[in-house]
């Protein structure tokens, strides 16, 4: 019988380990380079800033696509670091701030990112899957946070939950802060007070 030779567990955890690393890195330079206002940076001046070069950039990604998925799950990851459960046992005015005051943080971390992603979405699958999981975890949490008064809605409860979504979500923010040239606590604001209103006509309606 003849044995083959294959690498020691601690050589291959070592390669794997430095393909790991090296990944990171390209997803830190393609974020980088967004966040500087790069808003489409090529392969070379990804591989440029990560220090690799372009054959390394894409023996790890096969396609943008594929990197547009690892920069979509680190921008995730970012959010993730800042979120912080918003009881719904608060009075409505209360859960309506502490909603709105992280959602917009959230979407300033976003910022740069969104914007990027908007010159290429139309083009791209996967970012349109990054959109669609974003929108997806919003309205998970409007749900976690606002169920009572989405009980009150009744039959129009799929109305309100959309129309909450579209409130919080990275479209109307770029209105406010891009189109509308609003700042942070201005935006914040209209956001509450569209929540806000909302809510309260639900839970009315459902008096009535």
């Amino acid at each position: 019988m003849i044995e083959l030779e294959t690498d020691p567990p601690q050589r291959v955890d070592g390669r794997a380990a430095r393909a790991e690393r090296t990944r990171a890195a390209i997803v830190a330079a393609h974020l980088a380079l967004i966040d500087a206002g790069d808003l489409r940076p090529t392969g070379e001046r990804i591989a440029e800033r990560a220090g690799v070069s372009l054959r390394t950039l894409w023996s790890n990604f096969k396609d943008m696509e594929t990197l547009f998925a690892a920069t979509g799950r680190r921008v995730g990851e970012r959010q993730a670091a800042l979120w912080r459960r918003v009881s719904p046992e608060l009075p409505l005015t209360g859960r309506v701030a502490a909603f709105c005051d992280q959602r917009a943080r959230l979407l300033e971390v976003l910022a740069p990112a969104a914007r990027a992603s908007a010159l290429r979405e139309p083009f791209s699958p996967q970012l349109r899957r990054n959109r669609e999981a974003a929108v997806a975890r919003v309205r998970q949490e409007i749900e976690a946070v606002f169920g009572p008064e989405l009980t009150h809605a009744g039959a129009g409860r799929g109305q309100l939950l959309d129309a909450l979504a579209v409130a919080c979500t990275w479209a109307a923010w770029s209105m406010m802060r891009d189109a509308m040239g609003l700042d942070v606590d201005a935006a914040r604001a209209v956001m509450a007070r569209t929540v806000g209103a909302l809510l309260v006509d639900a839970i009315a309606a459902g008096l009535r």
